[in-house]
């Protein structure tokens, strides 16, 4: 018997996992965002603009500043970054998915400074960058779909620079009574048909929903970032701990 991790609800070979996260992405890329939208109220993006503030890319420097965002394809956190730096920060748009990265390149011309970026497929578990390349690494949404976290992880420490950011925002584990109770009614009844409606097809946004349940706790979370060699880890609860922003340092 070979490794095996969860896809949702299911157990699936480890090296079946990746293929099977694709597929889900390829089906929704063109209405990513719009259903993030719709699934969240739109408070997701108040989430990712905490997280840009957070992180308060600089708007002039000696050198350049490099951010690596993994499974950004959309682009719509490295344009966020790109924005608050007024053109200074360089953006690497890092998704292991083609078409969620088309969706991103063809957004980023609209962009207020679109040569700010560039878009490169990428596996999270093993990046083609160079190591200490980048001044910060971000991922929003996207670590819960690798097969792998540990190895993530690791991957974000080693292309990191000594001083480099780390910030994940993340969905997390619900810590209120009533809302927990709500939010998996919300979650199990009304996202895999606005899935349908919007899109055609539930089984994604099911598949979306089961994940973030089998994802690890903000506590756990934090310890494997401390065990990757991260050091100043924190997380920080949004919405009654529905999401999560975890922030560390590479020192």
């Amino acid at each position: 018997m070979g490794e095996t991790t969860h896809f949702g609800e299911q157990t699936v070979p480890l090296e079946a996992k990746q293929g099977l996260v694709n597929d889900v992405f390829h089906r929704v890329a063109d209405r990513y965002d719009l259903m993030n939208d719709l699934m969240s109220g739109g408070v997701h993006r108040l989430w990712k603009d905490a997280m840009v503030a957070r992180l308060a890319p600089p708007k002039q420097g000696g050198t350049p500043y490099r951010v690596l965002d993994m499974a950004g394809g959309t682009g719509d956190i490295a344009e966020r970054i790109v924005n608050a730096s007024v053109g200074f920060a360089e953006v690497t748009v890092s998704d292991i998915n083609t078409d969620m990265l088309r969706v991103g390149e063809e957004r980023a011309r609209g962009w207020r400074f679109p040569a700010q970026a560039r878009f490169v497929e990428a596996n999270a578990e093993a990046l083609p960058f160079a190591d200490e390349s980048f001044d910060a690494y971000t991922i929003a949404f996207g670590i819960r779909n690798v097969p792998r976290i540990e190895l993530a992880l690791a991957e974000a420490f080693r292309v990191l620079r000594r001083g480099g950011r780390f910030l994940c925002l993340e969905f997390s584990q619900v810590d209120t009574p009533v809302l927990e109770d709500v939010y998996r009614v919300f979650s199990d009844r009304v996202i895999p048909p606005i899935g349908r409606a919007v899109t055609g097809d539930a089984q994604p946004y099911q598949y979306l929903v089961e994940s973030i349940r089998k994802f690890p706790t903000a506590e756990h979370f934090a310890r494997m970032i401390g065990a990757a060699g991260f050091r100043r880890v924190t997380h920080t609860p949004f919405s009654g701990n529905v999401a999560a922003l975890h922030a560390a340092w590479k020192l």
